[in-house]
């Protein structure tokens, strides 16, 4: 049975809120879970103390018998120092700073060029090795013919 420390929606219309729950990855968004761990309240300012409402000791326990959290759950322990930094999923790569994305891009243009380089020089070495033998052949075929007597 896989584990997973996920969010479950609740609230009206227009007003979200969320439980912090222990679920099977199997069982549905809203659907069953094994515990309720802790709440977000989307609604509330971001220094409000009841924004998020994680129950440390039970999520220290669950994450030692192997539950794994969701992205935005695993941002939430973070910020608690009780789990690692959460890699940024890739589809929310382009809602980064402006400085973050030109650097990501530089870092792909960088391997690109990178890549291409390698790939010219490789052409280039045929192209050499190529005209090397070209010029080989042609250098026998005319002491060949110098040797040849004329008849």
């Amino acid at each position: 049975m896989s584990l997973k420390i996920r969010m479950a929606r609740g609230g009206a219309k227009k007003r979200p809120f969320f439980r912090i729950v222990v679920a099977d990855s199997r069982s549905p968004r809203d659907g069953r879970f094994i515990e309720r761990i802790g709440s977000y309240n989307p609604m509330l300012p971001k220094d409000h103390a009841d924004r998020v409402v994680i129950v440390e000791d039970r999520v220290k326990h669950w994450l030692g018998v192997g539950a794994t959290p969701s992205d935005r759950v695993a941002k939430f322990l973070f910020d608690r120092k009780l789990g690692p930094k959460p890699e940024i999923p890739k589809q929310t790569k382009q809602h980064l700073p402006r400085a973050e994305r030109r650097k990501d891009q530089k870092t792909a243009d960088d391997a690109a060029t990178a890549a291409a380089g390698v790939a010219k020089a490789a052409a280039a070495d045929k192209a050499t090795a190529a005209k090397a033998a070209a010029a080989t052949e042609k250098a026998a075929a005319d002491k060949a013919a110098a040797e040849k007597p004329a008849s």
